[in-house]
């Protein structure tokens, strides 16, 4: 029997990727921030290449990549496993979150198009669906961040916004997936494309730095809770 293929999500834009070495690396970072690469799994590439179907060159890439993004970790002699992430590292994830996630939104409003925020209340729309589950909420609240980032412009703040909110994706689904609401994050983001519509970058600017800076709170909340039992 041939081996089974992971099926690609819109999330992860498979579609749109470049080469196979980009299609890897957002396959295997998914399955990292979903935790079905939990950290201190030890990476496979036999595995990965038969699960993805992809060859060892591409997996190759995408794993020295993932390792520069601070997803994996090299260990000598050893191979790779999937990182953890400390505890006392999250004050300096959502402190370069805060600062670069306004900025492109102020970017975004001096920038965008009329296609980008009819593309982003579309997005918006659909949270309004019946049966939408955390998980969508979650896809929501990141293709509305990479619309933000697409309007302003900068492919360099682009790479490195993505990279971050993956990070911080993992975290939700580390901490919050269970328990959190991210219907209000929805309601952020309509504030936001409001403020972005009508070319308010100032309110723009300090709308997206409430927005990270909630997340961060929730965050932070539930794993103060987890450590206190």
């Amino acid at each position: 029997m041939p081996p089974k293929l992971l099926k690609p999500s819109i999330k992860v834009n498979v579609a749109g990727a470049t080469s196979l070495s980009e299609q890897a690396y957002r396959l295997i970072r998914r399955m990292i921030v979903r935790l079905q690469l939990a950290p201190g799994a030890v990476i496979r590439e036999d595995e990965l290449q038969q699960k993805l179907g992809i060859g060892r060159t591409p997996i190759r890439e995408a794993l020295q990549r993932l390792a520069r993004d601070q997803f994996l970790v090299v260990l000598p002699r050893r191979g790779m496993i999937v990182s953890s992430i400390d505890v006392t590292e999250l004050s300096m994830l959502y402190e370069t979150r805060a600062i670069l996630e306004p900025y492109a939104a102020r970017l975004a409003c001096q920038r965008g198009r009329v296609e980008h925020w009819t593309r982003m209340r579309a997005v918006l729309e659909s949270a309004k669906r019946p049966g939408v589950t955390p998980d969508d909420l979650i896809n929501i609240d990141c293709e509305c961040h990479e619309i933000v980032w697409t309007a302003a412009g900068n492919r360099f703040l682009t790479d490195t916004l993505d990279m971050l909110y993956a990070q911080s994706d993992r975290l939700w689904h580390m901490y919050l997936a269970e328990v959190a609401d991210m219907g209000h994050a929805v309601g952020e983001h309509v504030e936001i494309l409001n403020a972005l519509e009508s070319g308010n970058c100032v309110l723009a600017y300090q709308l997206s730095e409430a927005h990270v800076r909630s997340f961060d709170a929730q965050v932070r909340q539930a794993v103060t809770r987890r450590i206190s039992r």
